[in-house]
């Protein structure tokens, strides 16, 4: 394990402070993709520092996570308002109302079969949403588990994080689901990624990172800084994955064996959250007070 100093990442501003850039995702257009969430807006970064916004319908309605879909377009959950959002690489902007009220979805990941899946934090359940709009919506079995992160796994399921039921979740395109609960009690796992062969996720309570196999065995690393509160978590390959450290202005790195390695972001109480691997091979990550990091690999 070991720290280092921020000569390898740069930081851009985007927004004004209170917009709070959040997602961050990237396009099948060659830019990056965030989500403003303070502000209602969406924004789209090229690699050469050209910025463009879109004002959504709703100021308040909290885009969050926002993720490429198989038709061109970025897909992205809108948690204030309880609908999911879609914007084309032009520009045009629309969505849907998610039908459970108060369903507050906040994960999004292209699926297998087409579609795009979501999770829905305060209604326990996870939604599909094909590209007309139509969505169905699966019960979880436990009441309250709080259903965070999701994405596509190697083995042609869906799995999300459970911050409050302390557990990792499998969905099947089908709707079947199991729950494989963490050895820490209290983790509150929120990020989750896919490397191709394994799930990565992070416990932000615990201050440590995760990895499940498709069979459900599972295997924890602490960090360092226990107190750091990871909260995103991106593969760049099998056993590379790339997080950030909301609590403690840093972003991380971990590899197969467990290693860790953190860097310090240059701005002070940056506040990372979303992070991304760039068409540049470079790791981008929305610094909440109004900038994105670029963090070379």
């Amino acid at each position: 394990m070991h720290y280092s100093d921020a000569q390898a990442i740069t930081e851009i501003p985007v927004a004004d402070k209170g917009a709070g850039p959040y997602g961050i995702a990237a396009g099948p257009d060659g830019a990056l993709w965030l989500t403003l969430a303070h502000s209602g807006r969406i924004a789209r970064l090229t690699l050469d520092g050209e910025l463009s916004e879109y004002v959504l319908d709703s100021s308040e309605c909290c885009p969050t996570v926002i993720t490429p879909g198989p038709d061109g377009a970025l897909w992205f959950t809108r948690f204030q308002d309880h609908r999911i959002g879609r914007v084309t690489a032009d520009g045009e902007t629309e969505s849907f109302p998610v039908p459970t009220p108060g369903s507050g979805p906040f994960g999004i990941t292209a699926g297998p079969d087409g579609a795009m899946w979501f999770t829905q934090m305060n209604t326990d359940r996870i939604g599909r949403i094909t590209g007309t709009g139509e969505i169905t919506e699966f019960v979880l079995p436990q009441a309250g588990a709080f259903p965070s992160a999701i994405t596509a796994g190697p083995d042609g399921a869906l799995w999300f994080t459970l911050n409050q039921a302390n557990a990792v979740g499998r969905i099947t395109v089908h709707g079947d689901i199991v729950m494989h609960p963490l050895p820490t009690a209290g983790a509150a796992p929120v990020g989750i990624t896919s490397d191709g062969t394994a799930l990565w996720f992070v416990e932000i309570a615990a201050g440590q990172i995760g990895r499940i196999s498709v069979d459900g065995g599972i295997e924890e690393f602490p960090l360092p800084d226990r107190t750091a509160k990871p909260h995103a978590i991106v593969a760049t390959s099998a056993g590379d994955c790339w997080f950030t450290e909301w609590g403690a202005n840093r972003v991380g790195h971990i590899t197969d064996g467990g290693e860790i390695a953190e860097y310090g972001l240059p701005s002070p109480s940056s506040e990372p959250h979303g992070i991304t691997l760039g068409p540049d091979g470079a790791l981008w990550v929305a610094l909440e007070t109004g900038g994105v990091a670029r963090v070379e690999p």
